[in-house]
């Protein structure tokens, strides 16, 4: 028995941040006969577009399920425009899904769509898995810790660089993504010296991260004061919570 027919390709949609524009769709293995290659690459490259499908499929004897290449071109819809580096194999009646996609209403949609187009002798194995979010890896970073500084001032302590060494890290995986770093203060003093200092308080943090190898283009800076509380500022514990630097994905 030859190698079966497997479609892997970099999937992207237009506007989703986990895409790779432009990837190449790579599909290989043995198909039954000419007709069949055809067929498939055919659909391919309507979904895809003829520049962006990589034919290193070839021609012999393999075993199919009647009406085959009817289901094969069936799976190739938009919905797989929807998964990142992905990868669909189908061997004989039993399909295969990979990749990464938004949500979990998504994995279920798309994986549910192909359950729906085959009849009940294909098994489909759903291996899709939800991509984390651009600020989704920013939070889990910071993991609701506070990056803290001298009192009073804009100057970061030996714990907040620290914090700030970590979130480094996550931003040089973002790549290409624009954050705003935000700062917040209690409201203890004066409304517009909480402004000034909340926004100081983000320009240290952009010129700490930058000296990590951040590029200053990627991270842009307001200062909130202490107009957005999380907490009880009648408490210490309260305060201290209110006291915080925000990360936000703006794109």
């Amino acid at each position: 028995m030859k190698t079966p027919f497997l479609f892997a390709a970099a999937w992207l949609v237009a506007g989703a941040a986990f895409a790779t524009p432009n990837a190449p769709i790579v599909v290989t293995g043995t198909v039954p006969d000419e007709a069949s290659k055809a067929g498939l690459l055919a659909r391919l490259r309507a979904v895809y577009g003829p520049e962006l499908v990589v034919d290193q499929l070839s021609v012999g004897t393999v075993s199919t399920p009647a009406s085959w290449n009817e289901y094969v071109q069936r799976l190739i819809g938009p919905n797989l425009k929807l998964i990142s580096h992905g990868q669909l194999k189908i061997d004989g009646n039993n399909v295969s899904l990979r990749g990464e996609v938004a949500d979990e209403a998504q994995r279920q949609q798309i994986a549910g769509d192909i359950a729906t187009s085959l009849n009940p002798t294909y098994t489909v194995n759903n291996g899709l898995r939800v991509a984390a979010s651009d600020q989704g890896v920013l939070d889990a970073a910071l993991a609701n810790r506070i990056i803290e500084f001298e009192s009073g001032k804009a100057a970061l302590t030996d714990s907040g660089k620290a914090i700030l060494d970590q979130m480094s890290v996550a931003l040089q995986a973002l790549k290409g993504v624009k954050v705003e770093v935000i700062g917040h203060t209690d409201n203890a003093g004066s409304r517009a010296g909480n402004i000034s200092l909340s926004y100081a308080r983000a320009e240290a943090v952009k010129a700490y991260v930058a000296s990590r190898g951040i590029r200053p283009d990627s991270i842009s800076v307001s200062g909130e004061g202490p107009d957005r509380p999380v907490a009880d500022n009648r408490t210490p514990e309260g305060r201290a919570r209110n006291r915080r630097i925000e990360f936000k994905v703006v794109r």
